[in-house]
Formats: structure tokens, sequence, C-alpha cells
């Protein structure tokens, strides 16, 4: 049983990944958003040389929250609008899997091109250097658990009307946290601070994302299908 799941997991994965590689302008989109809304944004306050390393922790984790959520709204409706995911569901594998799959190939080609073009935008806001290797490090903890929580929502308003605002409403308080702790241990190595605790509490809220959020999907899609 658990070989069947683990090889519904890597046929899902490469199946998404391969869709995703067709579509390839949806993922270059996202991260165009990502760095033009993060180089537009010194433009509101003046390209101030001493205040633009102080902004960049934060700009760079609200920016990579909100081009994570161009991609979530249609997650799960092409399945369900061409009825895979009824097959999904009688498939000998769990609706979790299928959910961690899911997440797991949204992190993939949305995720990790935001970690890659996250030093970029750093380098424009003159980050001091000792900032890089937490702000990757924060980042590969982030946005994993932003693609889990991202598609735990996407199940929940599948069907739904206006689903893109209410999608908002019920995921982005759940990422707060993430956007908080990222942003703050990048200010904490950069002011000489330990940023041990920051770096555990984003480990502890990626592990349980990973436990909670393909529960939750599989509940929602459940839901969806009947």
């Amino acid at each position: 049983m658990g070989g069947c799941r683990v090889k519904t997991l890597i046929l899902i994965l490469r199946s998404e990944i391969r869709l995703a590689l067709h579509q390839i302008g949806d993922s270059a989109i996202i991260v165009l958003f990502f760095i033009l809304a993060a180089v537009l944004f010194p433009l509101g306050i003046g390209p101030e040389p001493k205040l633009l390393p102080l902004l960049a922790p934060g700009v760079i984790w609200i920016m990579a929250l909100l081009a994570a959520m161009l991609s979530f709204e249609r997650l799960f409706t092409p399945d369900y609008e061409d009825g895979s995911l009824e097959q999904f569901a009688i498939c000998p594998a769990p609706l979790e899997i299928i959910a961690l799959a899911k997440a797991t190939a949204h992190w993939l080609v949305t995720g990790l091109p935001l970690i890659i073009a996250s030093p970029l935008i750093a380098m424009l806001y003159r980050l001091p250097d000792s900032g890089y290797s937490v702000l990757l490090t924060t980042m590969a903890l982030g946005t994993p658990a932003i693609s889990l929580i991202g598609t735990a929502g996407a199940a929940m308003i599948l069907g739904a009307r206006r689903g893109g605002v209410l999608l908002s409403l019920l995921v982005i308080p759940l990422m707060l946290p993430i956007l908080i702790f990222g942003a703050a241990a990048i200010d904490a190595t950069v002011s000489g601070f330990p940023v041990g605790q920051h770096l555990m509490l984003m480990g502890g809220f990626l592990l349980g994302s990973l436990v909670i959020t393909p529960l939750a999907t599989a509940a929602a899609l459940r839901q969806s299908l009947e």
C-alpha cells in the first residue's frame, strides 16, 4: 500500500510538472510580477539609500506571498471541470496524496522560481551580505508552507463564485506568521541578533502545514464532489 501511494504521488507530480512546463508562461508571469512589484515599490516612498535595506525583508516576503496567490484559484478547477478529480477520488491512493502532490508541484513551478529570484530583489534593495543566507533559508522554509496552505484554500473555494476573493480571505491570515517570522529573521541577522528561534518557528510551521493541510485539502475535495 505504501509503495502504491508513493507511485501515485510520483505519477501525479510528473503530470503536474509536465502540464506546468506546457504553460510556462504562467510561472514566468508570477516571477515577473514578483520582480516588477518589488522594483516599483520604492517609487512610492523614494529611493532613499538608507531606507531600502530596512524595507527589503518585508517587501520581499509580501511580494512573494502575493505572487504565489496568483496561481492558487485555478489549482483544482481544470481537474474539477474535466472529471479528473472524480477519478482521483476513486483511485486506490487517498486524496491526501493527491493534495500533497498538487502542493509539491505548485512549489516546484512557483515557489522555487521565487526563491531563485529573491536574491536579485535583495541586491536591488542593497541588503547587507549577511542577510542573503538567511533570506534563502527563510524562503526555503516559508514557500512550501505557502503552497500547502494555498492548496487547501483552493480546494475549499472549488466551485464557489468569486473564489479569488474568498481564497484571499481564507489563506492570507494563515500565511501571516510565515511573512512575519521570515522578515523578522532577516532583520535579526542583519542587526547582529540570533535567528535560531525564528527559523525553528518557521520549520515548525512548515511541519505543521505538512501534516494538517493535506487532510484539510482532502476533506474539502470530498465535500466538493458530493
